[in-house]
């Protein structure tokens, strides 16, 4: 028997879903100790419910993803708009390098998950769902990518093994990231660990123009470099940038809609997604360094996280989790693999090319965080170092800011380039 629900019941069970989560991850230590989002928390108890009503009753439920499309390229329309490329100047040639560092990274994810996913007898593209699509990307984009596997690809069950394999990576990148820095820390010799630097003028320019902080800051206030991902935290904004806002992302989505259907059958056909990113990208840029535009990145960021969280949150309630069982054991093998790589590419690459120096170390176990889960999560772990052995200026300005918009646009970047290898098609 099958429940079809319209859309505004959707939203009210997406709604139920993330108060459930909310009160999940209050409650249980262990979800807020490794950063796991409140949307993730909820879907999954109520994946669970939908599985067991599947098993024992034969009831399977159908909503319409009319309003879940719409939030999915809110979100990635937010990533864009927020993407402004003169702090790429503010973090010098350190973040320019780390990004460098990230991006040889997505390849060296997708091309283990692939190679991983071929040997073991699965669809090659299964790899990339087990790559970067999950652990670099998160949950945003595995119920992006998830859709169109399914739909262009053919493969069963894509958006569910996404949020599932998501959610482990944020497990594992807030395991990892600590011990790998405690390691690199020792093998420096704790000697040699510079005092704590003060900040330098850049740096503060930098923290100035953080991801959620804009010209429209009061006097007095100073913002966060940190403050990055925080979507509880309380910002000021008024109607009229509502309104403005507002008219931003219409701009992007009326944008990808339309680029979506020029591009069909080309060479440069893209996921509706990333055009919507891109979109938010082409309009930050051109509004603020040619039109001298105030965006209002405060607004942009709330609409942004509620969207993410009722996206997440509708995407969760279409779980099906039984079409993924035959899968389990092959896929655990490629993340258990994933996670050895991404410690080794750490300790070997991002550290030594960084610099092998402290801020290096704390580096290195940032790029775990968001290499393997989220931003929050390699917050958490640079957060954990600077507490036992001192600050790290250098890691709090790059890591939020490539892992906030650069490494989603790197990450669009590869994975189309991948999807469209002939041994993949």
């Amino acid at each position: 028997m099958e429940i079809e629900l319209n859309g505004y019941y959707t939203m009210i069970l997406a709604t139920l879903v993330l108060l459930l989560g909310r009160f999940l991850v209050v409650k249980v230590r262990f979800l807020s100790d490794f950063n796991i989002p409140e949307p993730v928390a909820g879907g999954l108890v109520a994946g669970v419910i939908v599985f067991l009503l599947n098993v024992f009753f034969g009831l399977t439920f159908k909503f319409q993803t009319q309003l879940q499309t719409a939030f999915m390229l809110m979100f990635f329309s937010s990533i864009g708009l927020s993407a402004d490329f003169t702090r790429l100047r503010a973090g010098g040639k350190p973040l320019a390098v780390f990004l460098m560092v990230v991006a040889v990274f997505i390849v060296v994810q997708n091309t283990v998950g692939v190679g991983l996913a071929a040997a073991l007898g699965l669809d090659p593209l299964i790899g990339l769902v087990t790559g970067s699509i999950t652990l670099t990307g998160g949950h945003g984009t595995a119920g992006a990518w998830g859709p169109v596997l399914e739909s262009k690809y053919g493969i069963t069950g894509a958006t569910t093994l996404g949020i599932a394999t998501a959610t482990f990576g944020l497990v594992a990148g807030g395991l990892i990231g600590g011990p790998v820095a405690k390691h690199l820390i020792k093998r420096i010799g704790h000697s040699k660990l510079a005092p704590p630097t003060r900040q330098t003028e850049v740096e503060a320019v930098a923290a100035a123009q953080s991801l959620y902080s804009t010209r429209h800051t009061e006097a007095g206030d100073e913002p966060d470099a940190a403050m990055f991902d925080k979507p509880d935290e309380i910002r000021l904004i008024t109607a009229s940038s509502t309104i403005e806002t507002l008219a931003l992302f219409a701009a992007c989505m009326a944008f990808a809609g339309v680029m979506t259907t020029v591009a069909k059958g080309t060479v440069f056909e893209l996921p509706t997604f990333v055009w919507a990113l891109g979109g938010g990208v082409v309009i930050r840029n051109v509004l603020t360094h040619f039109f001298n535009f105030d965006m209002f990145d405060r607004a942009i960021d709330v609409f942004g996280n509620a969207s993410l969280s009722l996206f997440l949150a509708m995407a969760l309630l279409s779980l099906r989790l039984w079409e993924l069982t035959s899968l389990a054991l092959p896929v655990m093998v490629i993340l258990f693999a994933q996670v050895g790589v991404m410690m080794l590419y750490a300790a070997f690459v991002t550290f030594k090319v960084m610099g092998s120096d402290y801020d290096s170390a704390v580096l290195a176990a940032g790029h775990c965080g968001f290499g393997m889960g989220a931003t929050p999560t390699a917050i958490a772990n640079m957060q954990a170092i600077t507490d036992r052995y001192g600050a790290s200026y250098k890691a709090f300005l790059i890591v939020p800011m490539v892992g906030a918009f650069f490494v989603d646009l790197v990450n669009a970047a590869v994975l189309q380039f991948f999807t469209q290898l002939p041994f993949l098609q």
